[in-house]
């Protein structure tokens, strides 16, 4: 079940609070967690944005056991890194089909059930264009325009190009194919690592007086605890 948000958190029923501070309330997010090869995840993030020429910065909430190695490789691609503590699922919840997804329940962080609070009695989903899952490839391709396409989700099994082999079910179709080597063109892209003297400080780009700032904490229960992946 959704959090249930306060609506009090604004000034205004499902009016987003304007504040005067001459500050960026906009950024995009992402999350991680662990030691794992994930933060070339947020690496290929980080240059596909700048090769999309964004005005806004991007955020990496993570949990505590990210090393700082991994820290120190996002900065230096001028992330915004911000720790937060694990959100864990209640104690009797225990049966997962897949496991690792425990941690999800920390982005609980970032989201804060925001949208489906302010959007409460409006449905509509993203058109592929902006969220292609991958599975849409085989199962309604004449639903895809590939050539469209803006974002693409590699969540389908073996689809992470950082760990690609081809071997995995779907994996050998050429389209697939094709955007992996996409995303490898893009992380392998010299000019789109970030150039330090561009950058804006964090505290001009991401100020506490943004939006996520003025949230409460989730009414969900969480134990800080060590790492949760």
């Amino acid at each position: 079940m959704a959090p249930v948000v306060p609506m009090d958190v604004f000034e205004g029923t499902r009016k987003v609070t304007t504040l005067n501070t001459g500050y960026s309330k906009r950024a995009y997010v992402t999350f991680l967690a662990g030691t794992g090869d994930y933060v070339k995840g947020v690496v290929g993030l980080a240059k596909g944005l700048r090769k999309t020429k964004s005005a806004y910065p991007l955020v990496v909430a993570m949990l505590p056991d990210v090393p700082e190695e991994h820290r120190e490789i996002l900065r230096s691609q001028g992330c915004i890194v911000r720790e937060i503590e694990p959100i864990y699922p209640p104690e009797n919840q225990v049966q997962f089909a897949m496991a690792y997804y425990v941690i999800n329940y920390s982005k609980l962080r970032i989201w804060d059930d925001f949208l489906n609070m302010f959007f409460n009695h409006i449905y509509k989903p993203i058109p592929l264009n902006y969220n292609l899952i991958l599975a849409m490839l085989w199962r309604h391709p004449e639903n895809v325009e590939l050539q469209k396409v803006k974002v693409v989700h590699y969540c389908a099994a073996g689809s992470k190009p950082w760990r690609y082999t081809g071997e995995e079910a779907n994996m050998e179709r050429e389209d697939i194919k094709m955007l992996v080597t996409k995303w490898w063109d893009i992380y392998n892209d010299v000019t789109l690592d970030f150039k330090p003297e561009s950058f804006i400080s964090e505290e001009e780009t991401c100020s506490r007086t943004s939006i996520m700032a003025t949230m409460s904490e989730p009414p969900v229960s969480y134990i800080p605890a060590s790492s949760a992946a």
